[in-house]
């Protein structure tokens, strides 16, 4: 008769059975009223990368059949954006896809629009190019006014002013004791936070630098040696350039881009002198020496260059010690130092910071040509480059949101780290620096920033503004979608860090130990309920 109290029913099924199926039936119906209760309702606007809904990626024979016999899109791009971020780009055809996605192209120009700009777009690259060939003949000739110390010795006027370097090897501090400018000071503090627990790059070692101190000759550059006029002419333009049609490419793809002085290459507004791009240029040819090598497998075309294009190449841009590279990353270097200065001089504000090289390395792993190549890293930099001013304005601005969006979905895990003083999330500080590129792998990386791109795309082409088009998409696009999936990331490890972390360094080392652990579309699942829910709030 105790059976009874569990169930009207009980007296048709042995006791022993009945308690357990109820009780269960109950916790079930329990959590399914709980899971209701705190899972955001998403409405119709469902994830495009769950797993249920996620698409392959854009195949060759989709892509082709989105444009026009001109090469237009159908729909203003409308289903190129909603497939790029269903599932990314099939590998065989980012080549083509990856310039629209930065703004290289515009989403509705036709074939011949896009030749033209092809060649537009090469000649500024190239008046770039020898922009820094002139900056760095103009510091050689510098150079030749030596200087002359306390103690009578001989002294570059390029370096005596910024650093006094020591002679000891063993000494640690050497490496940080000089005097060096604000721009080495970031450089060096954002290399400890690139490269902290990991075995594949060392601290940037000044004393290497030292050891470079002869101006990089361009004997060999391809342009060829110029006379004074020509290179007067050069000069002015590549400041025409700098100054109008360059800038116009960029604002005629997004009016609400704000026309910042450094489009001019404009070294004085910003106190930069030739002397600052050589050191950018030491710090680059470091970088590039150095690079991983994780993208070769995804650019067999690349991987088989023979060693005397190699060769050539780092000749080309006086590329050093490269004697225990493998021909294709002598060259992949040396790509990545021609393109590197030439963004250094498009964009002088920011010059050349340590993390920018992370950021290259896939679209030269999948752009063969340099300009195009260039052109598509300057569309990514439009956003990306505020996290490499010296302020760290924009780091901390991201850092900021990254915050509120954990504390208006966790308030528990926020307290938490208001707890150990890490609510400024600045432990997230290398994700955002280089979008995740250390924490996923590289075909990941490609996916997540294809997405993102796409993200942008929509943005800047005013894709998403009315509400049927963001039902088309199933999501609001974001500038953010970034942000969200780092804060993702920590949410996905919310109960580790609540339950075992109590300082902000083990939190810290939790986060360098991603690497390879990630599920990219369940993060980017993960990131779409954040943003569907949140992002009227941040």
């Amino acid at each position: 008769m105790k059976g009874l109290r569990h169930s009207p029913s009980s007296s048709s099924v042995p006791p022993s059975s009945s308690p357990p199926l109820a009780s269960s039936w109950i916790h079930l119906r329990s959590l399914l009223i709980v899971a209701s209760a705190t899972i955001p309702d998403r409405g119709s606007l469902r994830s495009p990368w769950s797993r249920r809904k996620r698409k392959h990626a854009l195949s060759y024979r989709h892509w082709h059949r989105l444009l026009s016999p001109e090469g237009k899109f159908h729909d203003g791009g409308i289903k190129f954006i909603k497939k790029v971020r269903s599932g990314g780009v099939d590998p065989s055809i980012r080549a083509e896809v990856w310039p629209f996605l930065l703004g290289v192209y515009d989403l509705n120009s036709s074939h011949a629009e896009r030749t033209l700009t092809g060649i537009q777009i090469r000649k500024k690259y190239e008046s770039l190019r020898r922009k820094c060939h002139q900056l760095l003949s103009q510091c050689r000739k510098e150079n030749r006014l030596n200087t002359i110390d306390e103690g009578g010795n001989s002294v570059s006027s390029c370096f005596n002013e910024d650093c006094e370097f020591h002679d000891s090897q063993d000494d640690t501090s050497a490496r940080t004791s000089c005097t060096v400018t604000e721009g080495n000071l970031y450089n060096f503090k954002v290399d400890q936070l690139l490269h902290s627990g990991s075995d594949e790059f060392s601290l940037c070692n000044f004393e290497e630098i030292e050891d470079e101190t002869e101006v990089t000759h361009f004997d060999n550059y391809p342009w060829g040696t110029e006379s004074s006029t020509s290179e007067s002419s050069d000069e002015d333009e590549t400041e025409s350039l700098l100054g109008s049609s360059i800038s116009d490419m960029l604002v005629q793809h997004d009016p609400k881009l704000t026309r910042f002085p450094s489009i001019r290459g404009d070294f004085s507004q910003y106190n930069r002198t030739s002397e600052d791009f050589v050191t950018w240029q030491r710090i680059i040819r470091l970088d590039a020496i150095r690079a991983n090598s994780d993208w070769v497998v995804y650019s067999p075309n690349l991987a088989s260059v023979t060693k005397e294009k190699a060769l050539q190449s780092a000749i080309s841009v006086g590329l050093k010690n490269y004697d225990q590279l493998d021909p294709c990353m002598i060259y992949h270097a040396a790509r990545m130092v021609a393109v590197l200065e030439a963004y250094a001089v498009y964009d002088p504000e920011i010059g050349y910071c340590q993390g920018m090289s992370d950021l290259l390395t896939p679209i030269l792993a999948v752009i063969r040509e340099d300009h195009e190549a260039f052109w598509c890293f300057v569309g990514f930099m439009r956003k990306a480059r505020h996290n490499f001013r010296l302020d760290e304005v924009g780091i901390q601005r991201q850092l900021s949101t990254v915050s509120k969006i954990i504390k208006c979905k966790d308030l528990h895990l926020y307290k938490h780290l208001e707890k150990l003083q890490a609510q400024d999330c600045f432990f997230v500080y290398r994700m955002v620096l280089v979008l995740l590129r250390r924490e996923l792998t590289f075909d990941q990386t490609m996916s997540m920033w294809e997405v993102m791109w796409a993200d942008q795309a929509a943005i800047r082409s005013g894709i998403g503004k009315s509400a049927r088009e963001i039902m088309r998409l199933r999501a609001p696009p974001t500038d953010d979608l970034l942000l969200y999936a780092v804060a993702a990331c920590v949410l996905q490890r919310r109960k580790l860090i609540i339950e075992r972390y109590n300082s902000m360094d083990e939190i810290v080392t939790e986060c360098n130990s991603m690497a390879g652990t990630l599920d990219v579309w369940r993060l980017l699942d993960d990131a779409h309920d954040l943003v569907t829910s949140l992002h009227q709030k941040i």
